[in-house]
């Protein structure tokens, strides 16, 4: 999926102007530019905070209205959510009124999900597929590494890096929002 052009097309059908949107989601109106001319690729949470102010959610955001309802999607059917150093591919992302993100999560050496910590509604859980992850959980710091699971509050802060010189795989799961 074109992300870019998604977030254009559902800006214009609303009749929001891109200096609007701006405003309202608290970024700059070039910002707003980027990502439509897919000049950058939005973080899950910097795309969650620009949706909700069209309003729309992240998983209608990536629903097709059109589309039959599937029940397997190929490995060109996962659009990437991610930022430019952690690929998250969505599982069923057409899925209208999805209520659950699952997600194939690669992290390759060094990447973080960033300095500030992530921290949203529900629950999350995840198994580590491939290499080790260091996660933060409030004040709490765990390495975890292949065939290790977690599952927490999603309220409490949280991070995910990789410290290792190998990529980390995760199959994960979260609310959708």
């Amino acid at each position: 999926m074109d992300v870019g052009e998604r977030l254009k097309q559902i800006r214009k059908l609303k009749g929001i102007s891109q200096r609007e949107l701006a405003k309202r989601a608290g970024v700059t109106n070039s910002t707003i530019s980027m990502i439509e001319k897919n000049g950058v690729s939005p973080s899950v949470s910097s795309l969650k905070k620009i949706l909700a102010c069209v309003p729309i959610s992240i998983g209608d955001f990536f629903t097709d209205e059109a589309a039959p309802d599937k029940v397997v999607f190929r490995r060109d059917e996962q659009p990437d959510v991610g930022t430019d150093n952690v690929k998250l591919l969505l599982i069923g992302a057409t899925v209208k009124e999805r209520t659950t993100n699952i997600m194939r999560e690669y992290y390759p050496p060094g990447a973080d999900t960033g300095t500030d910590m992530l921290q949203h509604e529900g629950e999350e859980g995840g198994v580590i597929i491939k290499g080790e992850i260091e996660l933060t959980v409030g004040q709490d710091i765990y390495t975890l590494k292949a065939g290790d699971g977690y599952y927490f509050k999603s309220s409490q802060p949280h991070r995910f890096r990789n410290m290792s010189d190998d990529e980390c795989q995760i199959i994960s799961a979260n609310p959708a929002s």
